[in-house]
């Protein structure tokens, strides 16, 4: 079913008009919107909204825990101009920080980004972001934009790193109004993309690292531990650590896990 609603920007007398597709059930949105992107023409900025996702997707095909009617799963379409491939990360900081601006006007505590794109209060997660870009030539076409919101439940069986917004907020929100809030926040960043370059996005990003300059620990794809202390992300998104020997080394996302 396709709804439109209007949403405020957060700058004055603009505002932003999209297409919202609500669905009771489907297996990902980031499936469905990108199977829809590919039969039609799909609107700049169409939300896909499950009320119930069965089959949610994270970084590196992990999956993610919904629960019908206290989760947000949706997933956004967004067009680019002028966004070289090199510089796709800015994406990612943009949706990032976007979601914890509009968690920080609901009064989420210690609200941080595990990078890449993990959002967490303390260290409890209570989002996840998945982005899928499709490159033409040199710069990027569009994004899909997968993301999964804990908003009000209240238990996580043997997820003892997961939380919800009701939980660290010690009170219930509307999803209607969550997903207004980091909608509109959204796009917002998008908007500001076309004035800002990667360096920009980065400082703020980086200011909000879960865990910079802090002594942490680190697993590598052979599976071994050692400490390092993240140090901020490279002009492609890449974590920078300091090692025990002082070096700084680039790593995606593959190659390490933080242990905390």
């Amino acid at each position: 079913m396709f709804l439109v609603d209007t949403i405020k920007s957060l700058k004055p007398n603009i505002v932003v008009v999209l297409n919202i597709i609500k669905l009771n059930a489907t297996d990902s949105t980031n499936t469905y919107l990108k199977l829809l992107v590919n039969k039609t023409n799909v609107v700049d900025q169409t939300v896909v909204l499950a009320e119930d996702q069965q089959r949610g997707r994270g970084q590196m095909g992990n999956g993610w825990l919904s629960r019908k009617g206290q989760s947000l799963t949706f997933s956004v379409f967004k067009s680019f101009k002028g966004v070289m491939a090199e510089d796709q990360f800015m994406i990612s900081m943009a949706v990032s920080l976007a979601i914890i601006n509009a968690f920080k006007t609901f009064g989420l505590p210690k609200v941080s980004i595990k990078w890449p794109n993990d959002i967490l209060s303390g260290n409890k997660k209570v989002a996840g972001i998945l982005i899928e870009n499709v490159l033409e030539g040199a710069t990027v076409k569009y994004s899909v934009i997968g993301i999964g919101i804990n908003v009000n439940e209240m238990e996580f069986p043997s997820l003892p790193q997961a939380s919800s917004l009701k939980l660290e907020i010690g009170k219930s929100l509307e999803l209607e109004e969550v997903l207004h809030a980091v909608l509109k926040n959204m796009f917002d960043k998008f908007e500001l993309m076309t004035t800002q370059n990667f360096s920009d996005l980065r400082n703020v990003y980086e200011q909000n690292l879960f865990r910079k300059d802090i002594v942490s620990v680190f697993e590598n794809k052979e599976g071994q531990h050692f400490n390092a202390i993240i140090k901020g992300i490279s002009g492609i998104g890449e974590l920078l650590i300091e090692t025990e020997n002082k070096a700084i080394e680039p790593f995606q996302i593959k190659e390490l896990k933080l242990i905390y």
